[in-house]
């Protein structure tokens, strides 16, 4: 399994593109996704709520278990994937591209976000 060199990775497994006029992507890693098991509801913070890195800002429910979805920075929501809100299972099947949760802008940010290869350190410890 491999993470996208370009991205930045939180300890709970949420990834975090780079600002693009201030707005980044967040979705859950491919790890994260396998661990979850096949993803059939996801609950995404509403357009315009205001959410706070490393607090948990929705859920998603798999055929296994329900998990918190926590955000990787600080910032106001501007976009969420309605397609995986009709289509749960793009988080498994492209967690990296269509399985994309929301965009925020950003406000703030964790120092303790992760490089894709020390991500991927921190998952096979």
């Amino acid at each position: 399994m491999s993470n996208p060199q370009q991205l930045r990775y939180s300890k709970e497994h949420e990834w975090l593109s780079a600002a693009e006029d201030g707005v980044s992507t967040v979705g859950i890693t491919e790890h994260a996704a396998n661990a979850l098991g096949d993803v059939v509801f996801v609950e995404l913070p509403e357009v315009g709520a205001t959410v706070t890195a490393g607090e948990s800002c929705g859920e998603l429910e798999s055929t296994k278990s329900v998990s918190e979805l926590y955000s990787p920075v600080d910032g106001e929501i501007v976009e969420v994937n309605q397609d995986v809100v009709d289509d749960p299972s793009l988080v498994n099947s492209a967690p990296f591209e269509g399985g994309w949760l929301f965009k925020v802008r950003v406000a703030g940010e964790q120092e303790e976000l992760l490089s894709a290869d020390e991500y991927t350190a921190y998952t096979a410890g």
